[in-house]
């Protein structure tokens, strides 16, 4: 650069504001932060593209068969984040009256806020859930145009996953009642034969990783706590303040649209990546790797599906569907061996190691917010291929989740994501030896209640009844 040149740049950077300065010095920074996309299991449905791999299918393949293991869409609440965290916060705001919120930066809205969520809409689906699974309904409709629709969609027997399935075959279905909605009971003494089977395992507990995320949740709200008690002393946030608040933002936003909780000014990106890692944490610990029963509780479903997809009977279904809870899409995942965090990673003691309590792996594969949003979906797709180049005509297996391509560990012979039939058997086989023997689920559950079972039989079991006809949403047509 000339000396000429130089003082024309400097007489430029002298004239322009501290902000036009700010982003001189990031030019090429396209940095972008959604918190709502950082949620863990209370983030409204959307797809991470992790990896970016296409979700269409590769050169040559058709798909000939598929089945979706899905959990139910958006809830106002579940009854334990209410009563630990919003229902108290809520109550202390209702309650300070003394506190001019208007005055106080990053918290003024609170000034004329109201709760979203009151103790009857708990466990209740929202106006967005119904549109989350609507949507699902019509991208699988596209997206399987070619197949024969389903007579039947399943789901585990509570209000939220039986409405998401009736809204998910209003998407679906192209006239009406050509779908029937079969509720399977969430039984405790099911043994595997379930969509909730983690209910029938007595060596499943519901509160598994709560001190663990509890020591991050205390570290990583410490400074921000200190912040907005800085702001508003007379308030006193606590910890579990600071953990209500921003699981608002996403509460708020699948009941209202949008939540001033979601506001960068009040919570910083390093914060929400904060709590996610802290939801992660106990996730990992209570449905995940660091959970020693959830690969057994989860074998059950990719079993039964690789026999729906992998036989050769012409009266079987194209496409099956089902609806569950939040527990079991991980507890499959572990079951596959995905988004392991000691897969490509250096050798540790122990997959627990890949959690540390005292800082954030940043680099990890287990991110609840990418896996369990409100109604992730688990797709196991068969595919005929024929001209795939380099790749000899035949049958493939592929697993998506939301959307995204996962491949498979040591079943990776066919074309981009996929696997050959063999290499799928073969892999199957590998996985039903980690978690099957006297690791089955009866076993590795300690069931002692009788007439246990270590398969899913409800796709090809009779007794399970045809279900119920959705039926039309309005009975009168509107045209416009």
């Amino acid at each position: 650069m000339s000396s000429s040149q130089s003082s024309s740049l400097g007489l430029l950077l002298k004239a322009l504001p501290l902000a036009s300065l700010a982003s001189a010095a990031t030019l090429n920074s396209n940095y972008k932060f959604n918190p709502l996309e950082h949620l863990g299991g209370v983030a409204p449905y959307f797809e991470s593209k992790d990896p970016v791999a296409s979700p269409d299918v590769p050169q040559g393949c058709t798909a000939s068969r598929a089945a979706y293991l899905v959990r139910h869409a958006a809830i106002a609440a579940n009854d334990f984040d209410y009563e630990t965290y919003l229902e108290p916060f809520v109550s202390k705001v209702e309650n300070k009256t003394n506190i001019d919120w208007s005055k106080i930066p990053t918290l003024n809205f609170l000034a004329d806020w109201s709760a979203p969520v009151g103790e009857e809409d708990e466990e209740m689906l929202t106006r967005v859930g119904r549109l989350e699974a609507t949507r699902l309904g019509v991208d699988l409709f596209f997206r399987y145009s070619h197949l024969k629709l389903p007579k039947k969609v399943y789901t585990s027997s509570a209000e939220r996953t039986h409405k998401s399935a009736q809204s998910l075959v209003r998407g679906f279905e192209f006239d009406d009642n050509t779908m029937n909605v079969v509720d399977i009971y969430e039984g405790k003494k099911s043994g595997a034969d379930s969509l909730t089977p983690y209910k029938a395992c007595p060596k499943y507990s519901s509160s598994a990783g709560s001190d663990e995320s509890s020591v991050m949740k205390k570290k990583y709200t410490k400074p921000i706590m200190a912040r907005l008690n800085d702001l508003a002393p007379e308030f006193n946030f606590t910890t579990n303040d600071v953990y209500g608040m921003m699981e608002m933002c996403g509460y708020e936003s699948v009941i209202r649209g949008k939540s001033p909780f979601c506001d960068l000014d009040l919570f910083t990106p390093d914060d929400w990546l904060a709590w996610e890692y802290t939801e992660d944490v106990r996730y990992h610990y209570n449905v995940g790797y660091g959970n020693e029963v959830a690969g057994a509780v989860g074998l059950p479903w990719l079993n039964a599906t690789a026999s729906l997809l992998m036989n050769n009977d012409k009266e079987a279904e194209d496409l099956y569907v089902s609806f569950t809870h939040r527990e079991l899409p991980p507890m499959v995942l572990v079951a596959m061996g995905l988004f392991n965090n000691s897969q490509f990673g250096g050798v540790a003691e122990s997959i627990n190691d890949t959690m540390p309590l005292d800082r954030i792996n940043y680099r990890r594969a287990w991110k609840a917010s990418s896996i369990l949003p409100f109604l992730t979906n688990l797709a196991v797709e068969r595919l005929n291929c024929t001209g795939s180049y380099g790749y000899e005509d035949g049958e493939y297996y592929r697993v998506l989740v939301n959307s995204a391509p996962q491949p498979l560990d040591q079943c990776a012979d066919g074309p981009g994501t996929t696997c050959s039939r063999a290499g799928f058997e073969s892999y199957l086989q590998e996985r039903v030896n980690m978690f099957s023997g006297d690791k089955g689920f009866t076993a590795a559950c300690g069931v002692e209640y009788k007439n246990s079972t270590d398969t899913l039989s409800i796709y090809t079991d009779s007794g399970v009844g045809n279900g119920t006809i959705v039926g039309k949403r309005h009975e009168k047509s509107y045209h416009f």
